[in-house]
């Protein structure tokens, strides 16, 4: 086989080091160009479905990740204000996955695993502090521009693959839209030790309110007792110093839950949330995936997951490409595959989530959470929702899609 350039991915987060683990423990070369000096310490995500730990575990990924991963198999979705509470128990998939749970663990937690192996079972190259600026197709190769410390440089690359983020640049350069739109009010998130499962929430709940609703997340931290992250919106046009404010994060926290004492508060951030996806994924050499390609509010987690879905299937079938196993069609089934399942199932399932949660209308809300109840409380139409809200089915979809 002929010497050819590398797969150049732009993007050291969790997709682009899945997609580089993947391609390059097919014997493909790949250089990653990273554009922070180090690995990002992200407090955003941190929820893994089960066939998301399936896929990872042909690469010891999943194995290592349990090491200090929280196994969350039942949760929930209630009323702030009310007993209505629906729980969801994961085991009912058991049939259909060999992790019937999700798992929690910080991003920032997995980004090193995937590293770490990367860097021990390929010959992969991954250089920090190298932005990607530009690029330009000729024929069959990529002309990658990066800097670095202010230098410019470049790369020689087979293609492309944008994994750098929501602001991507990658995609900024392409001829393509970020369809979509950007929600009016920004998500607080507070992370503390205080232990929320004495009062019944399950380590993964999403609750209901038509004033303020809130989302809880158990993590395992630096360990026991791990913290317990809080997701609440913000009111719009509020500036960033103010909704970081010690006395507005109390507030929201006593609000949620009064307890005696003042919240200890490990961790606070707030960011912006968009519902957004690529016009187009491809474009000759130049491919996107993750946060790239797509972005969704995180009630559901399916943001961080559905971007290590892109990478396997992306490097599944680009790998076959290399190998003259396939035409380049099959990137055009990646993406086709892909968007399916982001837009019929991440998109849609992200949204409905959060207007479900934030329904003003009192009557309407709880209509909806008895329905939930009764559908938690039936074991077929538990099992169909799971199949749902664990991204199976969407998975299915997008591979049947030619």
């Amino acid at each position: 086989m002929p010497q050819r350039p590398p797969v150049v991915i732009a993007g050291a987060g969790p997709t682009g080091l899945m997609c580089a683990l993947a391609l390059g423990t097919q014997g493909i070369p790949v250089v990653v160009c990273e554009a922070e000096p180090s690995l990002t310490h992200d407090l955003r995500a941190g929820s893994y479905h089960p066939p998301t730990q399936d896929m990872m575990a042909k690469y010891g990924i999943t194995q290592r990740m349990h090491e200090h991963g929280l196994q969350v198999r039942r949760w929930q979705i209630r009323e702030r204000h009310g007993g209505l509470v629906a729980e969801f128990d994961l085991g009912l998939l058991g049939d259909l996955t060999e992790y019937p749970y999700r798992l929690h663990l910080e991003q920032h937690r997995l980004t090193p695993i995937q590293l770490e192996l990367l860097r021990s079972k390929t010959n992969a190259q991954v250089h920090f502090g190298h932005r990607v600026t530009g690029f330009e197709q000729k024929g069959d190769k990529v002309k990658v521009a990066i800097e670095s410390d202010g230098i410019p440089g470049s790369f020689e690359a087979s293609w492309l693959i944008g994994a750098d983020g929501g602001r991507s640049t990658v995609r900024k350069l392409l001829p393509i839209e970020f369809e979509g739109f950007t929600w009016p009010e920004q998500f607080l998130v507070v992370s503390t030790p205080y232990d929320f499962s004495r009062y019944g929430y399950a380590l993964n709940a999403y609750v209901a309110d038509p004033v303020e609703w809130a989302a809880l997340f158990k993590m395992p931290d630096a360990g026991p007792p791990g913290v317990w992250r809080v997701v609440f919106p913000c009111e719009p046009g509020m500036p960033d110093d103010a909704l970081l404010e010690a006395g507005h994060v109390e507030a929201k926290m006593r609000a949620f839950h009064a307890q005696g004492a003042p919240y200890e508060v490990r961790h606070k951030v707030i960011y912006r949330v968009h519902q957004r996806v690529a016009s187009e994924w491809r474009v000759g050499r130049v491919l996107l995936a993750g946060d790239a390609a797509h972005l969704n509010n995180p009630l559901g987690a399916f943001g961080l997951n559905s971007g290590i879905h892109d990478a396997i299937n992306l490097a599944e079938k680009l790998g076959r490409v290399w190998r003259g196993e396939g035409g380049e069609e099959l990137l055009e089934r990646y993406v086709r595959q892909r968007r399916v399942a982001c837009i019929d199932q991440v998109q849609a399932m992200s949204i409905r989530n959060k207007r479900m949660l934030e329904e003003r209308d009192p009557e309407v809300q709880r209509a909806r959470m008895q329905e939930l109840v009764a559908t938690a409380n039936d074991r077929e139409q538990a099992r169909a929702f799971l199949l749902e809200s664990s991204m199976i089915s969407g998975l299915r979809k997008g591979e049947e899609t030619e």
